[in-house]
C-alpha cells in the first residue's frame, strides 16, 4: 500500500531518526537518492548541465549536496540561490566539487527544484516564480515536493513548480496523491531513508492490496451465498445506463444480478443471465440514468437495510444517517450536495470529500483523475490506476455496478468503493492498451484484471 503522511508526522519521524544518527547523515541519504534519480533521468551525467534552484531550507541543502555528487561525476552544475540565504555546508560542498553559484544561469539539461520544502505554503514568491517561468520547457526534478503546492491538502494557490519527476524521502506526502497538486508532481520516486512512521491518513491501494481484499468464493459457494446485487437504473430516456450498470454488476464478483426498471429488454439482450424479477438482494445500485421515480427507488432500497450504491440522479435524494450508503459523485455533483461551487471542490478535493463523508456519515467516492474514497472518520484512499481515456460517458455507470457487486459479495463500503475504483481503472488500462476505451470494453475487461490479480 502506498502511504502518504502529513508534514507533522514526517517531521516527528525525522526528528526521532536524526537523534540517533550523526549530524547531517539524513540529508546525505536524501541527497544520494536525489543524485541517482537525476542521473537516471539524464541517462548519464558527464558533460550534462544541471541547474539547482536553491531556497533557504533543507530542500536547498538536499539539492546542493546532490549537485556536489553530480559535479564529482562530471556534470556542469550551477546553483541559483533564491532567498536571503542558502545551506552553507551544502554550498561549500558544491563549490568544492567545481560547481558554481550564478545570478544568470545558462540553458540547463535539467532543473532541480529545491526552492521550498514540506514547510512551505502554497504559491511562490515573485522572484522564484519568474525564474521558474523563464525555464519552462526544461525537465524539472522536484526535491521532496514541487515548490508552491499545498503539501497536506493537495491544493494549488498561485505560482508553483510543475515537475516531470519528484524525488521524495521516507514516505509519500499527501500532495503526491491528491489533485490538483498531484498533477504537478509528475512521476514520483520514493527514497527510503529509514523513517519510522505512524498510520497514514491517506493511502493508495496497490495490486497486492486489491488481491488481498477481493472476495473469493469457497468450495461450497453457490449463487446466493456469493451475494445478489440488485440494480435500479435506467429510464425511457437513458436505457443504456441500465445496460452499463448491469454490465459492471455482471463482472462475476457477485453470484447473481437482479434488475428492476424499464430497460429490462435491453438488459436481457446484453446479459441473458440477469434475473428480471423481484427478490432478496444483498446490495442495491440506484441512480444511473434514473427517471422521475428515483427518489422512491432510493427510499425503498434504503428500507431493505442492505448496502446501497447511490449514483447520478439518486444523489440529490441521499440523506445523512445511512452508513451503508456509498455515494459516487463527480465534482459537480459533490458541489451540489455540499452547496458550494464546482471550482471550490476541484481546488480542494480532499477537504470536500472528507466533509461530505462526515456530513452523510457514509463512504463517499469523488470521481476524478485521482479518485478519492473517504470514510466518515476521515481516512482516504486514492485511486491512481486509471487512464485519461476513462473519462468517457457511461464509465461511471459501469463503476456503480462493479462496486455494487463487491458490496453484495460482502466487502464493507470503504473497501468496496476503493477496490472497485482500482479495478475500474485497471480494466480501462487493459481494455485500451494505452488508447481509447469504451464503457462496454471496460466492463468486459474486469474479469481479466481479477484473474491477473489472482495469478
Amino acid at each position: 500500500m502506498r502511504a502518504a503522511h502529513t508534514v507533522e508526522q514526517v517531521r516527528a519521524a525525522e526528528a526521532a531518526l536524526m537523534a540517533r544518527l550523526p549530524e547531517g547523515a539524513l540529508m546525505q541519504r536524501a541527497a544520494h537518492g536525489l543524485a541517482v534519480a537525476v542521473a537516471e533521468l539524464l541517462g548519464g551525467v558527464y558533460g550534462k548541465r544541471v541547474l539547482l534552484l536553491v531556497g533557504s531550507g533543507d530542500n536547498g541543502g538536499d539539492a546542493l549536496y546532490a549537485g556536489a555528487l553530480l559535479a564529482r561525476r562530471g556534470a556542469l552544475v550551477e546553483a541559483k540561490v533564491l532567498g536571503s540565504a542558502s545551506h552553507e555546508a551544502g554550498l561549500a560542498a558544491l563549490v568544492g566539487q567545481g560547481g558554481r553559484v550564478v545570478d544568470e544561469p545558462g540553458t540547463p539539461d535539467v532543473v532541480v527544484d529545491g526552492i521550498v520544502g514540506i514547510g512551505g505554503r502554497p504559491g511562490l514568491r515573485p522572484e522564484a516564480a519568474a525564474v521558474v517561468e523563464s525555464l519552462r520547457g526544461v525537465p524539472v526534478v522536484a526535491v521532496d515536493v514541487p515548490s508552491g503546492v499545498g503539501v497536506d491538502d493537495g491544493r494549488i494557490d498561485g505560482a508553483h513548480v510543475a515537475a516531470d519527476l519528484t524525488v521524495t524521502f521516507g514516505t509519500h506526502k499527501i500532495c503526491h496523491l491528491v489533485d490538483p497538486a498531484a498533477a504537478a508532481a509528475g512521476v514520483v520516486t520514493l527514497v527510503d531513508i529509514g523513517l519510522d512512521l505512524p498510520e497514514p491518513p491517506v493511502t493508495a491501494l496497490q495490486a497486492a492490496d486489491v488481491a488481498a481484499l477481493l472476495p473469493v468464493p469457497g468450495g461450497s459457494a453457490q449463487k446466493y451465498t456469493r451475494g445478489v446485487v440488485g440494480v435500479r437504473a435506467g429510464s425511457a430516456r437513458y436505457p443504456g445506463a441500465a445496460v452499463l450498470a448491469t454490465s459492471g454488476a455482471s463482472c462475476g464478483l457477485a453470484g447473481m444480478v437482479r434488475y428492476q426498471g424499464s430497460a429490462g429488454e435491453a438488459v436481457a439482450a446484453r446479459h441473458p443471465g440477469i434475473v428480471l424479477a423481484e427478490g432478496r438482494v444483498q446490495a442495491w445500485v440506484v441512480g444511473p440514468g434514473g427517471g422521475d421515480d428515483v427518489a422512491d427507488l432510493l427510499a425503498a432500497s434504503l428500507a431493505d437495510e442492505v448496502p446501497v450504491l447511490v449514483d447520478a440522479s439518486a444523489l440529490p435524494h441521499a440523506k445523512p444517517g445511512h452508513p451503508r450508503q456509498v455515494l459516487t459523485p463527480h465534482a459537480g455533483e459533490l458541489a451540489s450536495l455540499l452547496g458550494v461551487s464546482r471550482e471550490q471542490v476541484e481546488a480542494a478535493q480532499l477537504e470536500h470529500v472528507r466533509r461530505a463523508a462526515a456530513h452523510f456519515g457514509c463512504t463517499v467516492l469523488l470521481k476524478g483523475r485521482h479518485t478519492l474514497v473517504s470514510a466518515p472518520d476521515g481516512r482516504v484512499r486514492v485511486t491512481t490506476s486509471g487512464v485519461p481515456w476513462l473519462a468517457v460517458a457511461g464509465a461511471g455507470d459501469v463503476l456503480s455496478g462493479l462496486i455494487g457487486a463487491l458490496l453484495a459479495a460482502g466487502l464493507p463500503p470503504y473497501d468496496a468503493a476503493s477496490v472497485g475504483s482500482w479495478l475500474h481503472g485497471a480494466a480501462a488500462t487493459l481494455a485500451g492498451h494505452g488508447g481509447p476505451v469504451t464503457p462496454e470494453g471496460v466492463a468486459d475487461a474486469i474479469g481479466a484484471v481479477v484473474t491477473g490479480l489472482r495469478e
